[in-house]
């Protein structure tokens, strides 16, 4: 691995790095042994193949993590890739507890990343489910059959704005916390803002 590969940013990241610092240095050089370029997105260290990003190192309280940004298109032979949450359609996660794990899967890891970077190579996408394959809520349809424009104006909304609701709505086991959840953002969805706007 060669200096000039790492990026200042990432330095100051590792300096401030207050859980998981001796793992994150160890992730970062075991994937800048491939062929990426290192950058700080979304507030963590990020590699990319030619600005496409590959993956992710990212800390949590329980567990470290490479999050690979188009896991769900790698083969996962070692089956050793996890899905954060059932919403995630993409992005797939290798989890550490410690530096010996990531020292022991070093060769895996690098498989992975190199398949990545394959993956970016041969212009692969993931398929997206559509906004309409999800299934909206009883609670939003009753609103949409009320309110005539809050339909219309849902269904101007992006995409991922449109899941972001449909998620939000769905997520209470009671109705009627449906129900007011539904009312609560009413106003927005008229306004066109999405749920976190």
């Amino acid at each position: 691995m060669t200096n000039n590969k790492k990026n200042r940013k990432v330095d100051g990241f590792l300096r401030k790095a207050k859980k998981w610092k001796e793992e994150f240095e160890t992730l970062r050089n075991i994937v800048l042994d491939c062929e990426v370029t290192e950058d700080i997105k979304w507030m963590h260290p990020c590699y990319m193949y030619e600005n496409k990003n590959i993956v992710l190192i990212h800390g949590f309280k329980e567990y470290c993590a490479l999050l690979f940004h188009k896991g769900a298109l790698l083969k996962d032979t070692h089956g050793i890739l996890i899905q954060q949450t059932e919403n995630v359609q993409a992005a797939r996660q290798i989890r550490f507890t410690n530096v010996q794990e990531i020292v022991e899967m070093e060769p895996i890891i690098k498989a992975y990343i190199n398949e990545a970077i394959e993956v970016e190579k041969a212009g692969l996408e993931i398929n997206y489910k559509k906004h309409t394959e999800y299934t909206i809520p009883e609670e939003l349809q009753t609103k949409f059959d009320e309110i005539p424009a809050l339909k219309t104006a849902f269904e101007e909304l992006t995409p991922g704005r449109q899941r972001a609701y449909i998620f939000h709505f769905s997520q209470p086991k009671q109705s009627k916390t449906r129900v007011s959840r539904v009312e609560k953002c009413m106003q927005q969805i008229l306004n066109g803002k999405g749920l976190n706007d």
